[in-house]
């Protein structure tokens, strides 16, 4: 739950490769968006049905099928919109950019553009929360060495995550840390690749 709007963030471990899916909901009015699907597209429409919201957005961090794959089946189940960075889903209905805001309910969502792991990478800022995607993980970061992947972009976006309030709740787009939420001083803490003084350091640690 984040506290400072009432919405309210479902985690959904959603496959394999430890990907996590998200419901964010709305209870004053039934609204929900949903991010990620990934390989969790049952899951996360059974719990669509059982909160009984209805589903109006579904959102992409990035374009890397492990987190487009359960697209399609919840896009059909519900008839919701599909919102992503253009390039990484190009035909999406609603194309994401830095400071594009989503409303849920009475709450703006904000579009952060985090490139790095993904030329078409955007992260999440709800009211105390960030839903980071690939860029940052609980003690971990994204690969930069992908396709498209740039390790210096990656290094500002982090740099820029980094920057938000210590009490930031971080909810990652995989399960590869020791707790499957975190917060932004936890990482600040804890996440090496947070501690790294400059870019030199960050690349030697990343990509060494």
């Amino acid at each position: 739950m984040v506290k400072e709007t009432g919405l309210e963030v479902v985690q959904i471990p959603a496959g394999e490769m430890k990907n996590f899916a998200y419901l964010i909901c709305c209870p004053n009015t039934g609204d929900a968006l949903a991010v990620d699907p990934s390989f969790g597209a049952a899951a996360l429409l059974a719990e669509v049905e059982r909160r009984e919201v209805n589903l109006k957005m579904v959102l992409n961090t990035h374009g890397h099928n492990d987190h487009l794959a359960g697209n399609q089946a919840v896009l059909a189940a519900t008839g919701a919109r599909l919102a992503a960075h253009p390039q990484a889903v190009a035909e999406a209905d609603l194309l994401l950019d830095e400071g594009t805001i989503v409303t849920l309910g009475d709450t703006a969502i904000e579009v952060l553009y985090t490139p790095g792991h993904h030329p078409g990478h955007v992260c999440l800022h709800l009211p105390g929360a960030l839903l980071t995607g690939d860029t940052l993980f609980v003690t971990r970061v994204g690969r930069a060495d992908l396709a498209g992947s740039d390790p210096a972009a990656l290094y500002h976006s982090l740099r820029r995550l980094a920057d938000f309030p210590g009490e930031t709740l971080v909810y990652p787009g995989h399960d590869y840390g020791p707790q499957p939420v975190s917060t932004i001083a936890y990482e600040r803490q804890h996440n090496p690749f947070l501690r790294c003084e400059d870019l030199e350091s960050f690349l030697r640690l990343r990509m060494g």
